[in-house]
């Protein structure tokens, strides 16, 4: 136990680190930062959902950086095949025997952490191939299986303002990420000092704060930390009630949703809370933990009615209803 105290100060500390780290390129989106980091220790996937030019790409590199892990980007586009991603097999001649055998070439995806750069521009074969991947930790190929080295931490983004010629995410598979983060524009303070630092001449050094290995370790602990029942109870019944056909669903949601979250939303939410109170240097998660996981979690989950997208409702007004109630 006393280990474990030990760690949770570790992970504190090193959570400063990483935002001072972070900060030398990256200037505010400390609430983003904050989901990633969650996420990563929750063992969980995420989607990142923003216009181009927000430094998507660059926060997550920056931040695989900081942490030593192997990080690797796909660009989605229509004409990306499956083996473009899990990778392929070749034939190659042995040159001291003459003899031929096959011989796998490992795909973009065997690393760390993952950047799918606009998912939806991709067929459903391509987008399958990928998220089997973040399902099962493993890629198949040629009848062998090839499991993928942990941490295996997969952000996909995706543009909310080009919908042309793009595969949406089925909710089915929608429903693998654990949380779906919204990029928000920089305040005005921050553009400016975006612009400041993306124009000077100042080269910036990132330093790793943590490895892999202690990584895999803060994963385990978050497992670990104990949750309450009414902690539990709390995030059980808040799913439950994202579900028109139940009892304790409130009038708004039998208006407004058409189908609600199901069982997984509840375990990404205690999750999600769990590594919170871990990132916060607390032993045990409580309910506002849970309602920090809220938005991030059943945003994707929520399938509005038509009632809803006539009268303007979106998803996160329903969350913020939900959890006011």
């Amino acid at each position: 136990m006393s280990q474990d105290v030990e760690t949770l100060e570790k992970l504190q500390s090193a959570r400063g680190k990483i935002e001072e780290e972070l900060g030398k390129v990256i200037i505010g989106q400390k609430e983003i930062v904050e989901g990633l980091l969650v996420s990563l220790l929750s063992r969980g996937h995420c989607l990142l959902i923003g216009v181009p030019g927000l430094a998507k790409t660059l926060m997550i590199s920056t931040l695989a950086e900081c942490l030593d892990l192997k990080f690797s980007r796909i660009q989605f586009t229509p004409d990306l095949m499956p083996s473009d991603i899990t990778g392929t097999e070749i034939i190659q001649e042995d040159r001291s025997t003459g003899k031929k055998e096959f011989k796998f070439i490992q795909g973009p995806v065997f690393a760390n952490i993952v950047l799918a750069d606009e998912i939806n521009r991709t067929p459903p074969k391509t987008q399958a191939a990928l998220l089997q991947s973040m399902q099962e930790r493993q890629v198949s190929a040629g009848g062998t299986t090839h499991s993928l080295e942990p941490p295996f931490f997969v952000l996909a983004t995706q543009n909310p303002i080009e919908q042309e010629g793009t595969y949406p995410l089925p909710e089915a598979q929608l429903d693998r990420f654990m949380f779906s983060l919204w990029v928000n524009y920089p305040s005005d303070e921050e553009e400016k000092r975006i612009v400041k630092t993306t124009t000077s001449a100042e080269a910036v050094t990132i330093k790793p704060v943590l490895n892999r290995q202690e990584i895999l370790e803060l994963q385990t602990l978050v497992r670990r930390i104990p949750v309450s029942d009414h902690v539990v109870d709390y995030a059980v019944e808040l799913v439950r009630k994202t579900r028109p056909g139940e009892a304790s669903a409130p009038s708004f949601i039998k208006e407004w949703i058409r189908w609600g979250a199901g069982p997984r939303a509840g375990q990404y939410l205690i999750l999600g809370a769990k590594a919170r109170a871990a990132l916060n240097g607390r032993p045990t998660p409580d309910v506002e933990d849970v309602k920090f996981a809220a938005h991030p979690v059943l945003r994707h989950r929520l399938v509005l009615s038509f009632n809803a997208e006539a009268e303007g409702i979106g998803s996160a007004d329903v969350i913020n209803k939900l959890v006011q109630s």
